[in-house]
């Protein structure tokens, strides 16, 4: 019972060191578990993706397991800034570090990549990396535009010409879409997709409209090399089109997730109309609130842009309800130059939220890229 006090209070003391006090792989805060192979403090749910790769990583609950002193001592001698410099030692700049909330698929392959692949230790073993080809082909699943069914479709990434295409057959030799990098983003979204390796490609159309894919790959590995390909492609776009801004002020540009996606109900123009639900997105990045009839649509039904307070935007909460609304009757109004929105949403929580997003796209500086995007919705109107 001493030895097991005293191992208790040495790990402790470690964990609080700088480094050790964050997961190694995902940033959460205070992890309590650890991969005695390895000498690294992860969170409980890293934990279980080192449990994927036993060869390389055991782990143990730093308060619930038993320790010895040449497990401790193995936790002492390397600890997680030690690894950091040895499995991250040669990240590209453009791959993407998985966070807390990131989805599964993106955490797995990273831990995958950092300690079983070894990827990023700078080793050569002559075999080259998949997101580093150029073209990038691969084949995946994807969901019709006007049916809920998913077809193999032929993908092609090209730097040369900074372009995806996407082929209807694998032997056809005219794109069914060129899909420029310009306005492209990719994000991971398993829960709407409906599948653990789900990915949404989105683009502007030639009228301006937002048109989304939704794909999937079988093979975790794949999907997540392609994620990064795309990234990659993105980043030589915006290296050339923006060759005096440093490469830290790109990469937030090269896939920008949601600030928030949900459910609220809309009414029309008038502000007589029913109270119709729809699917939003709201983006940081583009400052537009995007609302379509269900999560999968391709299309947009329309979308909002969000300016800044010295350009009369503002949203505010609304008390009451109206006949209109259904049964939803928490309200907010976004004031925009044109037009007033009404919306409702069902909970006051998601209400709150909302609002609390919208005021943080609002206090946002708009750039000479954001004027032209409002400038060419409103012709689009």
């Amino acid at each position: 019972m001493a030895n097991l006090e005293r191992y208790n209070k040495i790990l402790n003391e470690l964990m609080q060191l700088p480094g050790n006090n964050v997961c190694a792989d995902c940033g959460s805060p205070e992890p309590d578990w650890a991969s005695y192979t390895l000498g690294i403090f992860v969170c409980l749910n890293c934990s279980g993706l080192h449990r994927n790769i036993p060869s390389v990583s055991r782990v143990k609950s730093v308060r619930l397991d038993f320790w010895d002193d040449t497990l401790v001592e193995s936790m002492r001698k390397t600890g997680n800034l030690i690894s950091k410099a040895l499995y991250e030692k040669s990240i590209p700049v453009f791959y993407y570090r998985p966070q807390q909330k990131d989805c599964v698929v993106l955490k797995d392959q990273w831990v995958q990549a950092k300690y079983e692949r070894r990827e990023f230790t700078g080793e050569s073993n002559g075999a080259q990396k998949p997101y580093m080809l150029d073209p990038f082909e691969i084949v995946l699943w994807k969901k019709g535009k006007k049916n809920k069914q998913f077809l193999k479709r032929s993908f092609l990434l090209s730097q040369k010409d900074f372009t995806l295409r996407y082929f209807v057959k694998e032997d056809c030799k005219v794109p069914k879409h060129v899909i420029s990098m310009k306005d492209l983003n990719a994000v991971f979204q398993p829960e709407k997709i409906g599948h653990a390796h789900g990915l949404q490609i989105s683009f502007l159309h030639g009228d301006e409209r937002t048109r989304n894919l939704f794909v999937y790959h079988e093979n975790a590995q794949l999907i997540v090399s392609f994620f990064n390909a795309l990234r990659k492609t993105r980043l030589a776009y915006l290296q050339k089109k923006n060759p005096a801004l440093q490469i830290c002020d790109l990469i937030p540009q090269l896939t920008r997730p949601s600030l928030m996606e949900g459910y609220m109900e809309k009414t029309g123009p008038t502000q007589r109309e029913p109270f119709k639900r729809r699917w939003f997105t709201l983006c940081a990045m583009n400052r537009k609130l995007l609302y379509y009839k269900t999560p999968l649509d391709a299309t947009e039904l329309g979308a909002v842009f969000i300016g800044t307070e010295n350009h009369s935007y503002s949203v505010a909460e609304i008390s009451g309800h109206s006949s209109r609304s259904g049964r939803w009757h928490c309200g907010l109004s976004l004031e925009t130059p044109g037009r007033k929105f009404l919306f409702m949403c069902e909970q006051e929580q998601d209400q709150q939220d909302w609002i609390s997003a919208l005021r943080k796209v609002i206090s946002l500086p708009m750039s000479a890229e954001d004027y032209a995007n409002e400038a060419n919705l409103r012709r689009a109107k």
